[in-house]
């Protein structure tokens, strides 16, 4: 999308980033982190919330012919400049949820092609998690381990990983520590870089 900026009367290109979240709960964290980076990116790139919720299980009798969400999913997917995944960790690992996307993703969008295109490969990547005693650290290194078997580009360095606090815990409410804020404001500037 092209924004027009007034002082030097020229348009702007600026990156479409779409924003996955790991968690369905209505009060996720993990969606209140995203929340605090649209603001970090805000006349920078254009964010958008990326809604899989009506995505079926992987299953490879319903690969072909290739049904209408799946193909406005890839769609949104290849429009996209780059994606941020936000999620928590469950078992010192990520989501089914957003698992059940990437396996989607891995399939070639022409279920006829062996081996043919796909929606993620080459795609700018990033992770952020906001979770329990370990930050996320086995989702994000899992997660990355997945997105670079099938193919997309990750960014390695910087990501964030969240602590989140008794307190928040109690009151689903996430408070983000100064340092926090600086290792998010690092992160997403490099991305913006990446992509």
């Amino acid at each position: 999308m092209f924004t027009f900026d007034m002082s030097n009367k020229v348009k702007v290109n600026m990156n479409t980033i779409l924003f996955i979240i790991g968690s369905t709960r209505l009060k996720s964290f993990n969606r209140q982190v995203a929340k605090y980076v649209e603001g970090l990116l805000k006349g920078k790139a254009n964010v958008k919330y990326f809604d899989f919720t009506e995505l079926p299980f992987i299953n490879q009798d319903k690969e072909e012919p290739v049904q209408e969400v799946v193909s406005r999913i890839r769609e949104e997917i290849m429009n996209a400049d780059g994606l941020w995944v936000f999620s928590p960790e469950y078992n010192y690992s990520y989501p089914g949820y957003i698992k059940n996307l990437f396996d989607w993703l891995s399939r070639p969008n022409d279920p006829t092609i062996q081996n043919g295109p796909t929606a993620i490969a080459g795609k700018k990547i990033t992770i952020t998690g906001a979770g329990g005693t370990f930050a996320t650290k086995g989702m994000r290194e899992k997660l990355t381990e997945l997105l670079g078997f099938i193919k997309a580009d990750v960014m390695k360095e910087p990501m964030t990983g969240i602590h989140v606090t008794p307190e928040a815990w109690g009151s689903n409410i996430l408070t983000l520590s100064q340092e926090d804020k600086e290792h998010l404001q690092k992160q997403a500037d490099a991305f913006l870089q990446f992509i």
